[in-house]
């Protein structure tokens, strides 16, 4: 049994999710370049995506999984920045009208709307490259280390395997037919390939072991599965102002959704299945446990 078994206290997850906000935020700052250096318009509209207030959770599950496994967070930031980086750049470009084709992220204009497509272009290009940048710089790591995350968020991010295969799937699954399994393949590769490396990425600073990195990435794998479910069921239940993006979008756009195909209740449902499944790969993991167990409840009780 894991070493946590205890059910976290609600303000746990929140806490810390806030928390690393704040770190990741700072980490981000000293990063990125300011919007006085040139080409100006350009990084005034990576700083705009960057700093639109998202939660920065995928950076924190990677803070989480180091934390569990013993890694300290200073030395875990670079690495979580590197990866929001990443989420945001694909944000960047998911909004796009030859993408989703959409005007709202985090409440506020899209890249594309408050600047122009071709600068949208360039900011999320030069994100991608500056993440991989960030952690080939980073001397707090080995360069074994090094390596093995550069593989680890490359491929998650990429193809054949990762969040661009996603995206790809699922612009060639709208208005058409798509089975329940189609619809799992294509949220795990869009949704949960990125979610796993930031959970693997943890691990692998904090140098788990191989039972540990396969329990975490099994975790990891339900957890992003986990997120998208409940995306979806916002995207049907929420407001614009309570979700920071135009609601409803995915109906529109016919694009397939879990509620699309199942049905609200039985989305929820499908929700409390995958939450118990994440939970359940934490077992063979003896280490503190709690706060991986919370960010999971946090996930499948989330509002926005």
């Amino acid at each position: 049994m894991s070493s946590e078994t205890s059910a976290p206290r609600p303000s746990q997850p929140l806490a810390f999710l806030s928390e690393c906000r704040t770190r990741i935020d700072a980490e981000l700052e000293r990063l990125l370049p300011q919007e006085n250096e040139p080409p100006r318009r350009v990084h005034s509209a990576i700083r705009w995506s960057v700093f639109a207030g998202g939660k920065r959770f995928r950076p924190a599950l990677l803070l989480a999984t180091g934390k569990t496994f013993g890694a300290p967070t200073e030395v875990l930031l670079p690495s979580a920045c590197a990866l929001e980086m990443v989420h945001t750049y694909s944000l960047i470009h998911d909004d796009l009208p030859s993408m989703d084709n959409d005007e709202l992220r985090r409440g506020r204009p899209t890249c594309h709307i408050q600047f122009d497509q071709a600068t949208a272009i360039l900011a999320g290009d030069a994100l991608q490259t500056i993440a991989f940048q960030t952690i080939a710089n980073d001397s707090g790591l080995t360069p074994e280390i090094r390596v093995l995350l550069i593989s680890e968020l490359a491929s998650a991010a990429g193809t054949p395997k990762g969040m661009v295969a996603g995206q790809a799937l699922d612009l060639e699954a709208e208005s058409r037919a798509v089975s329940g399994e189609e619809l799992e393949q294509i949220h795990r590769l869009k949704t949960a390939a990125l979610i796993i490396a930031a959970a693997r990425c943890g691990a692998l600073v904090a140098r788990a072991n191989e039972a540990e990195l396969r329990a975490i990435t099994t975790y990891a794998a339900h957890l992003g599965l986990l997120f998208q479910i409940t995306d979806d069921l916002l995207d049907v239940t929420a407001t614009a102002e309570s979700l920071g993006k135009t609601p409803g979008k995915d109906a529109r756009a016919r694009k397939a959704t879990y509620p699309a195909i199942y049905g609200i209740a039985a989305a929820g449902e499908r929700a409390r299945s995958v939450h118990t499944d994440t939970c359940a790969a934490l077992e063979s993991i003896f280490r503190p446990t709690e706060l991986l167990r919370g960010i999971a409840e946090f996930i499948l009780t989330r509002q926005s």
